[in-house]
């Protein structure tokens, strides 16, 4: 479970989970379709069910001939017939069995679709919190490269510095610029992914919880994955209804044998009685037993029954696919997880032994034992420690969270979110199921993704403090030269 404490203002990861279970159009549209998905339960089952049918009409002799029996001037009809399946050669209990696979598949699909969307809005609040990092790091960088120009200009004035020594700094800062802009380019973009996930813009976003139930070693977790996995456990399920779709083609070829019931009623409405002598109206009822063999289709139940095999065939070869595909995602989840906290050890150690090389180089530089070209690169090398370390940081955890989906747990019901009462697909199974009446109806859904047109667009302001490791003072890189004016190289 994901638990974290925020202030109040602040957003967490729970809490975009939420907002993203709750109101995103991609989980929305997937639910509707596994409640279609659960109407073809009712619809198999109705094949076998008795029909009942009613019939009427009037007719009106329009040409002025003898009234008979055969050309009465008005005629009214009506006819009832109730017509009972008894043998269709296992044709509806296979689809009955075919549709509710396909249920029981449907949902596991709609579990792997929570997971992904899950996974995504994982990916995208970690991007918002790296790229906010790496922007706060790049303005950083812009103020010390500032600082470094201006007291490289002043020991220019001097006389302590060279041309050239101005130059580099002045080139090191227009660089340093345009990475500013570049990752504040990227922090807009990931701001408005995580608009389209969620459907709120991110706001302060905390860091995570840490992560759960996480394997220790890549077979434990290929084990899980291959137990749990959602969408591998909805490709078996495909490949078992595909197996009832084979009996019901082979129901074609079988005879089929129905009870029929029948009535009729007719009435002349007094246009033949008074003339021959007949009764002006009528009815009768029948019973009987209809039985069909199919002699000659043309080749068609054999081919149905070729075409349902080899999409069993296709299904089969896709439940190989699927769990390769699994195995593969939890492998690979694990191996960037546990290399990301190895870069994350690293990358600290990296930050500290850089921020101290900084410090050295400049007070290297104070006695003339340094260049400016020195000092620039010692903070362009603190600079790439400290993206690689929140990078790292972000890979780690995505990639962990990864991991969990692959395993099949990264659900709502295994992040324990509390933001209402969760969606049960089969509450809407059990409902249908067994529905009969013709005329049942239901309200037309309400439409629950939200829309993001009213969402502002999303800019590079950072208010986010950087971590304290991360965090560096902004000072001159070198001094004025007016305590020492001759110490520096010329």
């Amino acid at each position: 479970m994901l638990t974290t404490t925020a202030p109040a203002a602040a957003e967490t990861l729970r809490g975009a989970l939420v907002k993203a279970y709750n109101t995103n159009p991609t989980l929305a549209a997937e639910r509707a379709n596994v409640r279609a998905i659960d109407e073809n339960v009712p619809i198999a089952r109705s094949q076998g069910l008795p029909g009942v049918n009613l019939t009427s009409g009037y007719t009106e002799n329009v040409l002025d001939s003898a009234p008979s029996i055969t050309s009465p001037d008005r005629q009214l009809t009506a006819a009832t017939t109730l017509s009972l399946p008894v043998f269709n050669g296992g044709a509806v209990k296979n689809s009955v069995r075919a549709a509710e696979t396909r249920v029981d598949a449907g949902q596991l699909n709609l579990r792997g679709t929570e997971a992904d969307l899950f996974t995504n809005v994982v990916g995208a609040y970690m991007d918002v919190i790296r790229d906010e990092a790496i922007v706060s790091l790049n303005e950083q960088n812009v103020k010390v490269l500032d600082v470094n120009l201006q007291a490289s200009k002043d020991r220019f004035q001097v006389g302590d510095l060279t041309r050239t020594d101005v130059a580099q700094s002045d080139a090191r800062l227009a660089v340093a610029r345009s990475q500013l802009q570049s990752a504040q380019a990227r922090l807009i973009s990931s701001r408005e992914s995580y608009i389209r996930l969620v459907g709120t813009p991110p706001g302060e976003l905390e860091v995570p919880p840490e992560l759960p139930n996480l394997p220790a070693d890549p077979n434990a977790a290929v084990d899980v994955a291959l137990k749990n996995n959602p969408t591998l456990l909805a490709a078996q399920k495909s490949r078992d209804a595909a197996g009832f779709d084979i009996d019901v083609a082979r129901a074609g070829r079988l005879p089929r044998v129905s009870v029929n019931v029948g009535g009729n009623y007719y009435n002349y409405l007094e246009s033949v009685g008074t003339v021959v002598g007949l009764p002006n109206s009528g009815s009768a009822g029948t019973v009987g037993v209809g039985v069909t063999v199919p002699l000659f289709q043309g080749g068609r139940p054999a081919a149905q029954v070729r075409q349902a095999q080899e999409r069993r065939a296709q299904a089969n070869e896709q439940v190989t696919e699927t769990e390769r595909g699994v195995i593969s995602e939890a492998r690979s989840a694990y191996a960037v997880w546990k290399s990301s906290l190895e870069v994350i050890a690293s990358s600290e150690v990296a930050v500290n032994a850089n921020k101290l090389s900084l410090e050295g180089v400049r007070a290297e530089n104070s006695v003339g034992n340094r260049t400016i070209l020195d000092i620039l690169n010692a903070e362009q090398e603190l600079l790439n420690s400290q993206v690689t370390l929140v990078t790292s940081r972000r890979d780690a955890y995505v990639a962990g969270f990864a991991l969990l989906a692959a395993m099949g747990e990264a659900e709502a019901r295994d992040l324990g979110l509390d933001g209402g009462p969760l969606y049960d697909p089969v509450a809407n199974y059990k409902r249908v199921r067994h529905n009969i009446w013709d005329f049942a109806s239901q309200p037309d859904p309400a439409q629950t993704g939200t829309s993001t047109a009213s969402t502002p667009a999303q800019g590079s302001v950072v208010t986010r403090p950087l971590d304290p490791i991360l965090d560096a003072p902004v000072e001159p890189a070198v001094d004025t030269g007016a305590a020492n004016p001759a110490g520096g190289v010329k």
